[in-house]
């Protein structure tokens, strides 16, 4: 089969924001529904948080309102914007995309175009770094301040120190996030939506302590499987859900009502752009340009009902 050649009309952006979803969205958070998504955001989206006081009164005959208020405060997110400028030679990936041409890819669905099939090699990194973003990010070079960053900022945020995460101490240590929901935000407790995300290394450690290993477990485990008691299903701690935040870095934990943690992008944006330009038709090498532009960035409601163990 020959080198494949890329014509200038064989990608320049007409579906970009087709693209910059799978790109954006497939990062593990966003495709799991796991927070409250605010797509096409053109510069920046502010959001009202409201707190009322005195709302509920003995009843008589008269109307009074000055005796109850609301309290407006905003919180705005502001998508950072993003860039891929890419530069590979055509070579390097011609070898994996004929095999998958002819059958011999251990992928079941790949872009016939090589354009799309090098679009969709870089969508796959760009959903990494935005996962690892959304939850550990800084603002920055190639990132942004993801809900660590803003809930430490956040003075409302309840927050706890945390300790190295083993299967002995990850049971109480998990009981220490809700106690302090229990202590500092009750109205929390029992929403659908509350979930406890916790990075992987505490995860894993829960998993081992339901297997027998914590103090409070019995030697056999949960349902007296011992180790095998998992097998990759929901987890869930008091009648919390978990869920796993790939991009948390190691022992940490964040317990909130997802629809109080926001994703912002535009990707309807006429910001966002996606090329693949071949150079061979410029300077006659095998270089294969990728750009792509996109805006991403998180913001948390109300601070107050987020537990942080950081």
């Amino acid at each position: 089969m020959p080198n494949p050649t890329i014509t200038g009309s064989s990608y320049a952006g007409e579906f970009a924001g087709k693209y910059l979803g799978a790109a954006l969205l497939s990062a593990s958070t966003l495709d799991a529904g796991a927070i409250t998504i605010l797509p096409n955001i053109k510069y920046k989206a502010a959001m009202k948080v409201g707190t009322f006081s005195n709302l509920v009164r003995s009843a008589d005959c008269d109307f009074d309102a000055a005796t109850s208020g609301l309290t407006l405060t905003e919180k705005v997110l502001t998508p950072s914007e993003l860039q891929v400028n890419l530069q590979i030679c055509k070579k390097e990936l011609h070898a994996d995309w004929e095999a998958a041409q002819m059958g011999f890819s251990a992928f079941d669905e790949l872009p016939p175009l090589f354009s799309d099939y090098v679009i969709s090699r870089v969508a796959a990194e760009v959903a990494n770094a935005t996962e690892a973003s959304i939850w550990s990010g800084a603002a920055g070079e190639g990132s942004f301040d993801g809900f660590l960053q803003v809930a430490l900022a956040d003075g409302d945020v309840n927050d706890i120190t945390a300790e190295t995460i083993t299967s002995a101490n990850v049971i109480a240590q998990m009981g220490a996030v809700v106690d302090s929901a229990v202590a500092n935000a009750p109205a929390i407790l029992g929403k659908e939506d509350l979930t406890l995300y916790v990075s992987t290394n505490v995860a894993q450690a829960y998993i081992r302590a339901l297997g027998g290993f914590a103090a409070t477990i019995g030697g056999a485990g949960t349902d007296n499987k011992g180790t095998q008691w998992y097998n990759g299903g929901v987890l869930s701690f008091e009648g919390i859900n978990i869920f796993v935040a790939k991009g948390f870095g190691s022992n940490k934990m964040l317990l909130s009502p997802k629809s109080n943690l926001f994703f912002g992008t535009g990707l309807l944006d006429d910001r966002n752009e996606v090329r693949v330009i071949d150079m061979s038709e410029t300077d006659g090498s095998q270089n294969v340009r990728v750009v792509m532009r996109y805006t991403a960035g998180v913001q948390i409601g109300i601070g107050n009902d987020i537990v942080l163990y950081s």
